[in-house]
């Protein structure tokens, strides 16, 4: 034991300052990454700029005056994306001085072109006053909801959709309790229950037992 008081003493001494100079490295390399993305034609503040760490999760956007503001490290590669204008990848520097590091990022339009689209009238009013009435239009959320919602639809959804854990769990406990209360004596038959019987009617009633092939 005293062989080992020296060890564990330098092991307590070293640790601290090895953990100290891990903390001060990884500080030093988180920049407080901040400016304004502006188009390069007119300099106006674009809003709605996605701005992300390349192979990262951590992203943000411009406000409505074009400005940004996100935390990187040094040798990230930050993205500035927006469906009107051309991408941009700006590099954090590795030897940056210090943690803070502004851009004014400039952004050039970019032109979408769309597939040529003919439209061609009908030949005569009838002729379009019947594909009018004909033409099924899709669903509405309104329309959708009211068949989601359609008693049967709901009937079949709770048959094919599996239960999740907390129903699971409520499931295993009533069968725990319904074991317990009735230890040592035979359980009650369903049979000679009058509520099984109004609930098995009324499934019947419903067309529940029929085939469904």
């Amino acid at each position: 034991m005293k062989k080992l008081l020296p060890c564990i003493i330098v092991v307590l001494f070293l640790v601290p300052r090895t953990a100290k100079a891990q903390f001060e490295s990884v500080r030093d390399s988180v920049v407080q990454l901040y400016g304004i993305v502006m188009t390069a034609d007119s300099l106006v503040g674009i809003p709605a700029v996605s701005i992300c760490v390349k192979g990262q999760n951590r992203c943000t956007i411009t406000n409505d005056q074009g400005v940004f503001s996100i935390v990187v490290l040094k040798g990230d590669i930050v993205e500035f994306s927006h469906v009107s204008y051309k991408p941009k990848s700006v590099p954090i520097p590795r030897n940056l001085e210090g943690n803070q590091y502004s851009v004014v990022q400039l952004m050039i339009t970019d032109t979408v072109y769309l597939p040529m689209t003919i439209i061609k009238p009908r030949p005569t009013a009838e002729q379009f006053a019947r594909d009018f009435v004909n033409t099924k239009v899709p669903d509405d959320n309104l329309e959708i909801v009211r068949q989601n919602n359609d008693a049967a639809k709901r009937r079949v959804l709770l048959k094919s959709t599996p239960g999740d854990g907390g129903e699971a769990t409520s499931l295993q406990m009533r069968n725990i309790s319904t074991k317990a209360s009735y230890a040592g004596q035979t359980p009650p038959m369903n049979i000679f229950n009058p509520a099984a019987w109004a609930k098995f009617i009324e499934s019947w009633k419903r067309g529940d037992f029929k085939n469904k092939n």
